[in-house]
């Protein structure tokens, strides 16, 4: 236990890489629709904004299950942690068939309340629909990340996400643009193709765990039905989803207001966020790492340990935040340029960008403190704090 806490950084590498692909998943359609038919990388925008606030739904059980089950793993308690990864489970897959079906049924008047341009509101929402069938397959593959992940097993689950990136990308090739007696979808296809890679993506990462783990997984553990295991997880969840909420709500908030102005300003918000999420992914990263570490120390009440994981996490994400968000920022005209030759989008760029150097330094040092202290059972203070603070 002593080594892995003295390698936040090592187990966070795996984390930034999964994370990165996860998100490339969304962005490599905005991205490459974008060669095609520059309006349709507003209408993904859009989209990929509701998806972000709902992909929270799945957040709840996940960040909870993964707090919980490295506390019993610190407690060496073996028949909470195989509770935990049915009741997990089982949430997950009912939240995620709910959320398709609202997605599916509710895109239009989703995107009327957005104030979504006219010319993107057809793509947008057939692009929605599509997605938001294979969200119960997200759903499931983010449970079974954060199993593996509060066993310190990081690497695993990235190397799935790079199988499920080149799957998607192929997939756009073959969908978006058509090939041979594939018709050529665009927008459509790029949805379809996520939500074929996410698929193959969750029955990878089910045999990966039963190799890894055996047969833990078991319907006898949710008979008679663990309530208390459920009580603890949305004890956890729902004030950690909360934080998340406010952020998200705020981010559609501004996207509607963006949505009022020019094409091209909806436009340069979608790279803006690619850009910026490069350098949030960091810092994401090294807190989650750092979470699953202080959780598991926290329940073999090793406080002393505790501490100083928090402060190795702390330090390791605000400086590498603030590298990346200069770089991008030194560099942004010609990263924008990969992507468009608008001018009005390469003019505004450099100013988005140097507004993201303080942003994404102080978003470090949040992401990092909040996770430690709901790792450690603290979960009303980051609410409040990130609510009123939702940037």
């Amino acid at each position: 236990m002593k080594k892995n806490t003295s390698h936040i950084l090592g187990l966070s590498w795996p984390i930034f890489v999964e994370l990165l692909l996860q998100m490339l998943v969304g962005n490599a359609d905005q991205i490459m629709v974008g060669w095609r038919d520059p309006a349709g990388v507003g209408a993904i925008g859009n989209a990929n904004q509701v998806t972000n606030l709902v992909l929270l739904v799945f957040s709840v059980v996940c960040t909870a299950s993964m707090i919980l089950i490295s506390q019993y793993i610190g407690a060496r308690d073996t028949e909470k942690v195989n509770q935990t990864y049915a009741v997990a489970l089982t949430a997950n897959l009912v939240f995620g068939l709910a959320v398709s079906l609202i997605l599916f049924f509710g895109c239009g008047q989703i995107f009327r309340w957005m104030g979504v341009h006219a010319d993107i509101f057809g793509r947008a929402c057939g692009y929605l629909r599509i997605i938001g069938v294979g969200m119960v397959f997200q759903a499931v593959y983010l449970t079974f990340t954060a199993f593996f992940r509060s066993s310190q097993m990081m690497e695993e689950t990235m190397i799935v996400s790079v199988l499920m990136n080149c799957m998607n990308i192929v997939g756009n090739v073959l969908l978006i643009n058509g090939f041979g007696p594939v018709p050529a979808l665009g927008v459509l296809g790029a949805a379809l193709s996520s939500d074929l890679s996410r698929a193959a993506g969750v029955l990878i990462i089910a045999v990966l765990f039963r190799r890894r783990f055996g047969p833990v997984l078991r319907l006898s553990s949710l008979w008679p039905f663990p309530a208390e295991q459920f009580r603890r997880l949305l004890a956890i969840g729902l004030p950690t989803g909360g934080e998340s909420l406010s952020y998200h709500f705020s981010q559609i908030c501004i996207q509607t207001i963006c949505n009022r102005f020019a094409q091209f300003v909806v436009n340069t918000r979608v790279y803006a966020n690619l850009f910026a999420n490069i350098t949030y992914l960091f810092g994401s990263a090294l807190s989650q790492a750092g979470q699953v570490v202080v959780a598991r120390l926290m329940g073999g009440g090793n406080i002393q340990a505790t501490r100083s994981s928090v402060k190795k996490a702390l330090l390791g994400s605000v400086g590498v935040s603030l590298t990346v968000s200069v770089v991008l920022f030194i560099f942004a005209r010609p990263a924008y340029s990969l992507f468009t030759k608008d001018p009005a989008v390469l003019a505004l760029a450099q100013t988005v960008m140097l507004l993201e150097i303080p942003l994404e330094a102080g978003r470090a040092v949040n992401m990092v403190l909040c996770r430690a202290l709901q790792a450690c059972g603290d979960i009303r203070y980051p609410i409040v704090l990130c609510v009123i603070l939702p940037g």
